[in-house]
C-alpha cells in the first residue's frame, strides 16, 4: 500500500521506545507483549494505514514523560501471534513526524496529533548519495565492527543501494538514543551518513583507533 500525503491521519498511536530507530523506508522487528501494547496493535489492525508512531522517550522527573519532539510511522506489514498471545511484528518506515500535542482518551496506550509537514521527501523514492566513498567508509565500520565484537554480511553491505546500506546501520549501530535521535533527524542521506561516520569515528578515537580521511 503506497501512501501520499494526503493518507497520512492526523492522529496516530505512538510506541515510546528507548534505543529503537525506524527510517522511512527501514524495517524494524518488534515483540509486543505488554497489555497495553496487545491493545494498541487490535486498534492498529482495524485502521486503513495501520501506523504505529516510533519515538524516542526523554529524560524527565519521576512520575513524569517527556518524548523527543520528532518520530518515524511505520505501517504493520507482517505479524505472527504466539501460543501464549505476544505478537512478532514488523513495521515498515513511511514518514518522519513532528509531535503536536498528545491526545487524552480512553486508550491504554499514547495516541497524539502529529505533523508531517517538512517530511515529504520520505514519501518519494529512495535518496542517493554521490558523495558516498563507499570503500574507506566499510574500512571504517569493519573496525568499528571488529571493535564491538560485531558481525554482518560483508558481502551484502557491499552491494547495498546507498540509503539501505546507510540507513540499516543507522537502525542497528548501538549508539544512545541521543545519537539515535541526530540520526532519525538528519534531512538527508548524505547528512545521515555523515552523522553515522562521526559517531563510528568517535567511538574508535574513544578506543585509540583512527579516523577516516
Amino acid at each position: 500500500m503506497l501512501l501520499k500525503p494526503a493518507d497520512l491521519p492526523e492522529v496516530i498511536a505512538l510506541f515510546p521506545l528507548p534505543g529503537a530507530l525506524l527510517l522511512p523506508r527501514g524495517r524494524l522487528p518488534l515483540h509486543i507483549f505488554e497489555p497495553r501494547y496487545l491493545a494498541m496493535l487490535d486498534d492498529v489492525l482495524k485502521s486503513r494505514e495501520r501506523l504505529i508512531g516510533i519515538i524516542q522517550p526523554r529524560p524527565a522527573p519521576e512520575g513524569q514523560r517527556r518524548l523527543s519532539a520528532i518520530g518515524c510511522a511505520g505501517r504493520l506489514t507482517s505479524f505472527n501471534e504466539t501460543e501464549d498471545g505476544r505478537y512478532m511484528i514488523a513495521l515498515s518506515g513511511i514518514s518522519r513526524f513532528r509531535l503536536t500535542r498528545e491526545v487524552t482518551g480512553f486508550t491504554p496506550y499514547l495516541r497524539a496529533e502529529i505533523s508531517w509537514q517538512g517530511f515529504e521527501r520520505d514519501l518519494g523514492q529512495p535518496e542517493t548519495d554521490e558523495r558516498f566513498d563507499r570503500p574507506a567508509f566499510l574500512d571504517l565500520l569493519r573496525r568499528f565492527f571488529t571493535q564491538k565484537k560485531l558481525a554482518t554480511d560483508w558481502e551484502g553491505l557491499e552491494d547495498a543501494p546507498d540509503e539501505v546500506l546507510i540507513n540499516a546501520l543507522a537502525m542497528l549501530c548501538p549508539f544512545d538514543h541521543e545519537d539515535k535521535q541526530a540520526l532519525l533527524e538528519a534531512p538527508t542521506l548524505p547528512l545521515r551518513r555523515e552523522t553515522l561516520q562521526m559517531l563510528i569515528e568517535f567511538a574508535l578515537r574513544a578506543d585509540g583507533e583512527g579516523q577516516l580521511q
